[in-house]
């Protein structure tokens, strides 16, 4: 195998975006178990939830909108259903089957937990860029997720917003 080595500039830029993989899942989480008393993935698990018609969702469908396991996945629907924030029944179109509903209760949590959220995401990624920095970090982004995720199988869930 012939490795192509990085460079000191790809080196610099790769140890520079290891550092924002590791420090801004960390920020991100600090801040919603601080101020909604939920970790990021809780979050995400009940915005994917709220933006949802019906706001309800198969339990796989979720699983590949949050990129986690069904084991992982299972383990967090229920902690939050026993917190009153979701809810799961048997989907009606196939028996076999597990649709996982926001309560009123999750919805509320979702509206009270969404500024600070926003907040942090501006205050650490956003305000840091300008605005020609946000196309970029955009376009950049694009460009790793078509390596990732080659033949576009996860396009729809982080293309939502272009339309």
């Amino acid at each position: 195998m012939n490795t192509r080595w990085l460079d000191r500039g790809e080196m610099a830029a790769w140890v520079r975006m290891a550092a924002v993989l590791e420090l801004l899942p960390a920020a991100l989480d600090a801040q919603l178990r601080r101020d909604a008393g939920l970790t990021h993935f809780d979050y995400f698990v009940l915005a994917m939830l709220s933006e949802a018609p019906g706001r309800t969702l198969r339990m796989t469908a979720l699983a590949e909108q949050t990129a986690s396991t069904l084991a992982r996945l299972s383990h967090v629907v229920q902690r939050l259903e026993g917190r009153g924030l979701i809810e799961r029944f048997p989907c009606p179109e196939d028996r076999r089957a597990t649709n996982a509903r926001l309560t009123e209760a999750g919805w509320e949590k979702v509206e009270e937990s969404a500024p600070g959220h926003v907040d942090t995401v501006r205050e650490y990624v956003i305000d840091a860029l300008t605005p020609e920095q946000v196309t970029q970090l955009g376009a950049i982004a694009d460009a790793i997720l078509h390596r990732l995720d080659p033949d576009g199988a996860r396009s729809e869930i982080y293309e939502r917003y272009d339309r």
